[in-house]
């Protein structure tokens, strides 16, 4: 670990061709791998930079709104970078992109961060039949036994995640509770409600409050809300990013932060006898870009339609059909993403997961409709076409993968279905226990006074953005509620206008179903419940993304 920065070279350019550049921005090839550069010629200095966007990792091209010759524009969510600077434009106060040094004639140099998976090496030594499995349970819930220890990944086995908006696809085994409660120790990636499952984690600690549960050390804590939830686990254990955490002589593993999402994100790596299980869980750039090759198994996952875009807007441009074209197209890229990811990587053997749920509830049955997912099986069949070698595992729930089985002869049964009568879908979900609960909130006693809207923004504490938003409550289906709040909120200076003020502004429309908000402003929950949960519908003047 206390390896320093070494820097390397990425691209060098002779003087001739320095002479070449023109002022401002230049795209540049590596010839060997491929790679692309963006490099900005200034009045008295070269700035450069990788041609990747930090958002999402995609390509920077020409900005033809661009008239100073400054910014460039991402092909995928359109995201400019003013090259000059080397800050991110669109949308504002976001991130700086990473600069590449450069020196006289024009070497770009990158600092090269140590791999801390090296840190003490262990070579691989042979397994037996047995001695490692992975158990898939649901969504991204898996076990992994090692040895005589037991881990499970993010479980998530009952109720529903952001609020009511998403439910299980899968029915979980019937012996899961049984098998989390009796784990050696717990993994939880991040704080979305699909990977720290408030419902699962209540009825865990009823059995076993003290289980050991490892998270990473990301600045908003995975458990922020713990106490608030009345839910008694007494072993959270923080750890630091990038070390091994040694559970036995055999097992250890260590945590990584995502590069796009570090605050909140994070995956894993566990070893066992010198053997790599890599899971990047929802991480869009895991380490930033930087993993283990040729590790033993690789998990992901490979759905995309986790988000509230761009189903739950409306006006402009988003009309059903353009909708329609932009979640192929994302399906699509996400598809290849996957595709080239694992391709680099070279994982003996790759399984897609943490992409299995439904928006269920009746309600939202146009989310269901229109959010086309991709399924783990064209994923897979993917990656087979364009890496014969690498054995694929589309999982259902209790199947088993025998590591030792799938390296010495991958066409023999290294993996073991569940029993033909296996239930594998779930068909009920418990609505009402959970929107009960929901509902709960509608008529608590601080909603009778308005003085609330006041007091919950105030609170929240967000200001000093050109930003005013009205919030509307609607029933189930977006109706504005008869008696129901409907207000604006400047966050210039965090006041409550009766109309919208007079100076250039962007605004945002928001309708949101009255239970879910009132149960994330009772709760102080995130707007993540509403967001990703399909709970609001939003509408943009102008329509551009808001970071912040």
């Amino acid at each position: 670990l206390n390896q320093s920065n070494v820097s390397k070279t990425v691209l060098r350019l002779e003087a001739e061709e320095v002479q070449t550049l023109k002022d401002g921005i230049n795209f540049k090839k590596q010839p060997e791998d491929g790679k692309c550069y963006i490099i900005y010629k200034g009045k008295d200095k070269m700035r450069a930079c990788r041609n990747q966007c930090k958002h999402q990792g995609g390509l920077f091209i020409k900005d033809i709104e661009d008239m100073d010759g400054r910014t460039v524009r991402c092909t995928k969510h359109y995201w400019k970078l003013n090259v000059a600077t080397m800050e991110y434009v669109n949308p504002p106060d976001s991130f700086m992109q990473d600069e590449l040094d450069t020196d006289g004639s024009l070497e770009l140099l990158e600092l090269n961060p140590p791999d801390p998976w090296t840190a003490e090496p262990r070579e691989a030594q042979e397994l037996h039949a047995g001695e490692i499995t992975l158990t898939y349970i649901t969504h991204a819930c898996m076990e992994l036994k090692a040895g005589n220890k037991r881990m499970m990944f993010d479980p998530w086995l009952t109720g529903p995640a952001f609020a009511r908006g998403w439910w299980l696809l899968h029915e979980p085994p019937s012996d899961a509770m049984d098998r989390l409660s009796q784990a050696d120790l717990i993994y939880i990636s991040h704080m979305h409600s699909d990977h720290l499952s408030y419902p699962t984690l209540q009825q865990l600690s009823t059995k076993r409050p003290d289980i050991p549960i490892y998270v990473g050390d990301t600045s908003r804590p995975v458990f922020w809300y713990l106490e608030k939830s009345g839910v008694n686990l007494t072993n959270i254990n923080v750890v630091p990013f990038g070390v091994w955490q040694n559970v036995d002589e055999h097992l250890r593993f260590m945590i990584l932060m995502d590069g796009v999402h570090p605050e909140m994100d994070t995956c894993l790596i566990v070893e066992y006898k010198g053997h790599m299980i890599l899971n990047t869980v929802d991480c869009t750039r895991p380490n930033n870009g930087r993993l283990p090759h040729g590790v033993d198994v690789m998990l992901s996952d490979f759905a995309g339609g986790a988000s509230g875009f761009p189903m739950t807007f409306h006006g402009g441009k988003y009309t059903e059909s353009w909708k329609a074209g932009f979640i192929k197209n994302e399906r699509k890229k996400l598809l290849n993403y996957k595709t080239q990811l694992v391709k680099s990587l070279q994982p003996k053997i790759y399984c897609p997961f943490a992409g299995y749920f439904t928006e269920a509830h009746p309600s939202d049955r146009y989310i269901k409709e229109t959010n086309i997912k991709n399924s783990a099986a064209d994923l897979n069949e993917s990656i087979r076409k364009s890496c014969p070698n690498i054995l694929t595992w589309t999982p259902s729930p209790g199947s088993v993968l025998d590591l030792a089985l799938a390296l010495n002869d991958p066409t023999n049964s290294a993996i073991t279905e569940p029993p033909n009568d296996t239930k594998i879908y779930k068909d009920s979900w418990d609505f009402d226990l959970y929107l009960d609960e929901l509902n709960a909130s509608i008529s608590a006693e601080i909603f009778k006074y308005k003085s609330w809207i006041q007091y919950y923004y105030k609170w929240a504490g967000f200001k000093g953005y050109n930003l005013v938003i009205r919030v509307i409550e609607t029933d189930d289906d977006f109706e504005p509620l008869k008696g129901g709040y409907d207000y604006l909120v400047d966050f210039l200076d965090l006041s409550f206008p009766d109309v919208r003020p007079e100076r250039d502004h962007a605004f945002e429309e928001i309708k949101n179903r009255v239970n879910v908000m009132r149960h994330v402003v009772l709760n102080g929950r995130l707007w993540d419940d509403l967001y990703i949960g399909f709970s609001n519908r939003m509408s943009r003047d102008p329509d551009v993304y808001h970071h912040r």
